[in-house]
């Protein structure tokens, strides 16, 4: 470990490897609310922050189990379509906060192409948010639908209809055919639309 007179100890948040301090700093430079995007294995939380001196101060947030109880989403919550759709629920609800204006913050997640989190800016994005962003980090319109799960679940079922069985029970559960999928997303979607323009 590293001392001396000069050595100085990283901050804790640093230490457990939770804050980029370098990443953070030029955020909250921008000046801008950052929408916080965040994955775990099951769901997708989003949040719109600001930096204050005593400490960052939550206006918004949206979570991916809002999409089950609200408007019916039958999939998983923790895959691409359930992103993007988290992410327009949340960018709806920072237009409805007069908030037009964010910076992504994706945290210590890997800045891989279309990958969930960049789902979630397309999601907020098309909603109406400003966010600025190159478009190809953002998703295909293909994923964001959920068609390369109706695929493979098309597939799976004809070549081997026990595991098809197994890894889409919880869709069959729910009686939601996985190979329906890009339908279903279509009308969550749609739902989220008009409960805003409703509003």
């Amino acid at each position: 470990m590293a001392k001396g007179p000069r050595y100085r100890v990283p901050f804790r948040r640093r230490r457990e490897g939770k804050t980029d301090y370098y990443l953070r700093r030029k955020l909250v430079i921008s000046g801008l609310p950052r929408l916080v995007a965040r994955k775990t294995l099951k769901h997708m939380i989003t949040q719109i922050i600001v930096a204050r001196p005593e400490g960052d101060r939550t206006l918004i947030s949206a979570h991916s189990k809002e999409l089950v109880q609200k408007y019916g989403w039958l999939g998983g919550t923790g895959n691409i379509p359930a992103a993007y759709l988290t992410g327009l629920l949340i960018g709806y609800k920072a237009l409805k906060a007069n908030i037009e204006k964010a910076i992504l913050d994706i945290g210590l997640h890997r800045p891989t192409k279309g990958n969930r989190v960049f789902a979630v800016l397309k999601g907020a994005v098309d909603a109406g948010l400003e966010i600025p962003h190159s478009e190809e980090i953002l998703p295909d319109e293909s994923r964001i639908k959920g068609e390369h799960i109706a695929k493979y679940a098309e597939l799976l079922e004809k070549t081997d209809p026990e595991r098809y069985q197994r890894q889409f029970s919880q869709y069959l559960k729910k009686n939601l055919d996985p190979k329906n999928l890009p339908k279903h997303f279509e009308e969550v979607k749609n739902k989220i639309i008009s409960s805003f323009e409703e509003a």
